[in-house]
């Protein structure tokens, strides 16, 4: 039996999603999560047709965002550098190839042109990953991240990981737990009245429905989530892909999106976080930190520089010489740039005097704590 389905994909609304069932009625979709966006950029199609685009595989020779959860510690993955070969590559076809968003690719290798690398020109794959602070289960989705995670109940021993778009700031993706509900395939897209009304307002036509096919904003496949309005989809823009250009779903590469949708089952939970700093420990003992562009909107919900204190302290307990320096640095220059406070990776503390403000940032991490304390006591 098919089922018709009216999806709403557009902030916090009211509207929830409309079942109703039908013997031949195709698949359908409502969303104002539309592809056409000024920040939107465009990709080669010879690069999104090209087969090379889902042929590389982690490089611990996993499939696709597959690694291997490391018996100690939270570091997954590794960052490589790989050699453009074809002149006609953008960085842009290369993040997709190897798994990697529009803004991780970006901060990654900000000398290198977006549009013409240039045959010879070496790229960091930033392939290195701390995973979530929170209960490895199900998917978690780390908004200022721009990236998800999925531990598959079936395979306990692996997380998979891949980059994702957002909403972007007038339409944010809200924070909080969820589930996977229905899996639609092939939806028909059907733009909301605001849209059609905005889409009149420029002098364009809108049409009331767009069916399945490469118009399609939502791609091939959609996953729909308990939270009302909102879904994890594919899209006919790739080249948007790890930017905040949503109408607040969570958007994915085509063959990312059909890879989870075969495989997640109904009733999977989903952590919606925003966590731009994380920090966590290597195998070998470092204790690392890796730290991106905080969310616009929870700009006034938190002190970056406080909060990572206190997760670095949650960590090390206070029995590791951490080196404050470095810390500030990656709260002040969020590139997704790992940094080692400690152990055999670390470099030598240089010795620094905290200035009267950055003083007050650790007695007020210490009244936190001494409160927490007396909490639990």
């Amino acid at each position: 039996m098919n089922i018709r389905h009216t999806l709403f994909c557009w902030g916090p609304t009211s509207l929830a999603v409309l079942l109703a069932a039908s013997l031949s009625a195709p698949v359908m979709a409502q969303s104002d999560d539309e592809s056409s966006n000024d920040t939107t950029l465009e990709v080669s199609e010879t690069a999104i047709e090209s087969a090379e685009l889902v042929a590389v595989k982690s490089p611990n020779n996993l499939p696709r965002g597959e690694f291997r959860l490391p018996e100690e510690g939270d570091v997954i993955g590794e960052r490589y550098t790989v050699t453009v070969e074809n002149p006609e590559d953008t960085l842009i076809d290369i993040a997709r190839r190897h798994n990697i968003g529009y803004e991780e690719i970006r901060m990654a290798n900000p000398d290198v042109s977006i549009w013409v690398p240039g045959e010879g020109t070496e790229v960091v794959i930033p392939s290195r990953y701390i995973l979530p602070p929170v209960e490895r289960e199900g998917i978690v989705i780390n908004l200022s991240e721009l990236r998800l995670y999925y531990y598959p109940a079936d395979k306990p021993g692996i997380v998979e990981t891949y980059p994702v778009s957002v909403g972007r700031e007038e339409f944010a993706t809200p924070v909080g737990k969820t589930k996977t509900t229905i899996k639609v395939k092939d939806p028909a897209w059907s733009p909301p009245a605001s849209m059609r009304r905005e889409a009149a307002e420029r002098g364009e036509p809108a049409p009331s429905v767009v069916p399945a096919g490469p118009d399609n904003p939502l791609g091939r496949h959609a996953i729909l989530l308990g939270l009302p309005s909102y879904l994890i989809h594919g899209t006919n823009r790739p080249d948007g892909v790890g930017m905040r250009v949503s109408r607040g779903c969570i958007r994915m590469y085509p063959e990312d999106i059909e890879s989870l949708y075969e495989r997640v089952p109904s009733g999977t939970p989903v952590n919606l976080i925003d966590a731009p700093f994380k920090a966590g420990w290597a195998s070998d003992g470092t204790l690392f930190v890796q730290s991106y562009p905080q969310l616009e909107e929870n700009l006034d919900d938190f002190e970056p520089l406080l909060e990572a204190l206190k997760r670095v302290s949650e960590l090390t307990d206070d029995k590791v010489p951490v080196d404050y320096a470095q810390i500030r640095h990656a709260v002040e220059s969020p590139n997704g740039e790992f940094i080692a406070l400690y152990g055999p990776q670390a470099p030598a503390p240089e010795p620094e005097e905290p200035s009267p403000l950055e003083q007050g940032i650790f007695e007020e991490l210490e009244l936190t704590k001494a409160s927490s304390d007396d909490d639990e006591a």
